[in-house]
């Protein structure tokens, strides 16, 4: 028997209950993990509110990222062993003390990164590397627009971004974020409380827009950030911590200037083996650089994971969030 934080109905933070389960066996292409860190995402709040439904209904165990210890692998398993420190993006099931994880979806953690540092970027740190390298391919040159910059995957995205030559304008929601976000790479913040986030845009760049806008957001930020692209802009839309987009008209993409809009997400990503080993290596490198630093601000034990729930979701985190054994 292990400890979980199992979801029996969904709901507010209070439906998350700390209990007693049942781990099994590897089976043939399986390994058991005893975690060490647990990575917490808005994602996690989506399928315990049943925004997302549980793709094996209720109840479900929530988390789909975290690192710890490999105590045993199942048949077939070569790429991984016992002893082995690796980390994950995978089904369901991460808040939790052990758990068995597909063995493709491993990763084995450099000796230079901890294990909550691994924790809390495989998700977010990789979500970044897609959004900046393949959904949007970001150059030297390059101006985009980044909302929730000083979020986890925002930090992230911000240095990175810099990195890569580009001008990044961040959009948070008080001057304390707004500071963060200028410490982690934002060349200009915009705090959407106290400005028109649309207008700021139009005079940082002289009214000709950016290329890109990655949007985390949805409703709140929708249909502003198609205002703040230049004509063959793209609109990225990877997440709704606001709500979801309900009014979108295609021919606003035309209107607006022959407009690009894609809805990704990152498991399409990193499907084939090959794909989530490119991209774990990109973020392990960029990170062993120097260039990217993954705050990890908040940590809270698994028996908290509602405590933890309420400050995600009352937007009184920054960076990144960990759940600890």
């Amino acid at each position: 028997m292990t400890k979980a934080i199992v979801i029996r109905e969904n709901g507010g933070p209070e439906v998350l209950k700390f209990e007693e389960v049942k781990v099994a066996d590897p089976g043939a292409g399986e390994v058991l993990i005893r975690h060490t860190a647990i990575g917490l995402n808005f994602i996690d709040v989506y399928f315990r509110s049943g925004l997302y439904p549980s793709p094996t209904g209720l109840p479900f165990i929530p988390g789909n990222e975290g690192a710890g210890i490999v105590e045993a692998v199942g048949e077939g398993v070569t790429h991984v062993k016992e002893g082995d420190r690796v980390a994950y993006v995978g089904p369901l099931g991460a808040y939790a003390e052990a758990r068995i994880v597909p063995a493709d979806r491993l990763v084995i953690i450099p000796d230079d990164i901890s294990d909550k540092t691994a924790a809390a970027m495989m998700l977010k740190g990789m979500t970044v590397q897609y959004l900046l390298r393949r959904t949007f391919r970001v150059v030297e040159g390059n101006t985009i627009l980044f909302h929730a910059a000083s979020g986890g995957v925002g930090l992230i995205a911000c240095q990175w971004a810099k990195a890569l030559g580009a001008t990044v304008i961040g959009t948070v929601g008080s001057d304390e974020k707004a500071e963060l976000a200028r410490a982690h790479g934002a060349h200009h913040v915009i705090n959407y409380r106290t400005e028109d986030f649309v207008e700021r845009v139009k005079e940082i760049t002289c009214g000709k827009g950016v290329d890109v806008v990655y949007d985390s957001v949805g409703q709140d930020t929708y249909p502003g950030s198609l205002d703040c692209l230049k004509p063959l802009g793209m609109w990225v839309l990877f997440g709704q911590s606001s709500g979801p987009v309900t009014n979108f008209n295609l021919a606003d993409l035309a209107q607006k200037g022959s407009l690009f809009a894609t809805r990704p997400t990152i498991f399409n990503y990193i499907a084939a083996r090959s794909d989530l080993e490119e991209t774990a290596s990109d973020l392990f490198n960029i990170v062993a650089s120097g260039q990217v630093k993954i705050p990890v601000n908040q940590e809270f034990h698994l028996s908290e994971a509602s405590k933890a729930h309420e400050a995600l979701e009352g937007r009184k985190t920054t960076g990144a969030s960990v759940l600890t054994l």
